[in-house]
């Protein structure tokens, strides 16, 4: 069983930078494959990166391209999203989720475990 918890969110401007964490704990950590989703009000939630277990591999959402990076650290048993050059449009809840497979999952029901979430809020 893996936990996961997100931190790193906050109220920024347009433009500013955040860089969110996730930190797992629990089960065989660096072998999983992890992703950052979001969900927006009124919105599903959505894919924005995802990184395979060793950090060889990564996938970034076309809204992401350029602005946010996904990383990790398993010495740290943490994974990054580097948020840059936000927008109103990046407002939603960030997710941090893990799937039990070494390699990289863009979809919702491909990840078992989740963190709770941490709110980003953009003003323009």
């Amino acid at each position: 069983q893996v936990q996961l918890e997100e931190s790193g969110g906050g109220l920024v401007q347009a433009g500013d930078s955040l860089r969110l964490s996730c930190a797992a704990s629990g089960g065989t950590r660096s072998r999983y494959a992890m992703g950052w989703f979001r969900q927006a009000p009124g919105k599903e939630r959505e894919i924005v990166a995802a990184i395979n277990w060793n950090g060889g591999t990564t996938y970034h959402a076309e809204s992401a391209k350029g602005r946010l990076t996904i990383s990790r650290d398993n010495a740290k048993n943490t994974v990054y999203l580097q948020m840059t050059s936000l927008k109103p449009e990046d407002t939603a809840v960030y997710y941090c989720a893990a799937r039990g497979t070494r390699f990289i999952g863009t979809m919702n029901e491909e990840y078992e475990y989740w963190g709770r979430g941490t709110q980003v809020t953009v003003s323009s």
